[in-house]
């Protein structure tokens, strides 16, 4: 039996554009899907994704964590089960609600009291959904599969 031959790998300067083109082959082929839906011989791994708090762009870190969040759901669809992955975001994490204390010009807890913790809520959801889409791009970006039109928000009770 032969060899299977590859392309040699991109240059440096050519790595951008490789993966571009990979992840957009991903999507065009719809390989996520795929993967959820293939043969689970050995039935179901639930993944629950602890949902980031997205006040702000992702930063190396982020990106450290989410690639070991992707490891573990990975291996077990290697290994012949299905694993759904749910996005999530937390809506009400404390950097959230400090973010939107200071863009409120808050200084005590008090003021959210005064101010009404209903549209303090609204304000803390808005937040998220700002920098929703850098996250879900970065995300992307990492190969890092979620369904992210079914995510889970914290601020929602379903």
């Amino acid at each position: 039996m032969s060899q299977p031959t590859y392309p040699p790998p991109p240059s440096a300067s050519q790595l951008a554009e490789a993966e571009e083109q990979i992840l957009a082959q991903w999507q065009a082929d719809g390989i996520f899907q795929k993967s959820i839906s293939k043969e689970a011989p050995n039935g179901t791994f639930v993944f629950f994704e602890g949902p980031p708090t997205a006040n702000n762009i992702p930063h190396v870190g982020h990106a450290l964590t989410r690639t070991v969040k992707d490891l573990f759901p990975r291996f077990r669809t290697m290994q012949g089960y299905r694993v759904e992955r749910k996005a999530g975001w937390d809506t009400h994490g404390l950097p959230v609600e400090i973010s939107i204390e200071k863009e409120l010009g808050f200084t005590d807890k008090g003021a959210i009291e005064t101010y009404g913790i209903e549209p303090f809520n609204q304000k803390c959801f808005e937040s998220v959904r700002r920098y929703e889409r850098e996250w879900v791009t970065a995300s992307e970006r990492l190969g890092f599969w979620l369904d992210y039109d079914g995510a889970y928000f914290t601020f929602l009770n379903r």
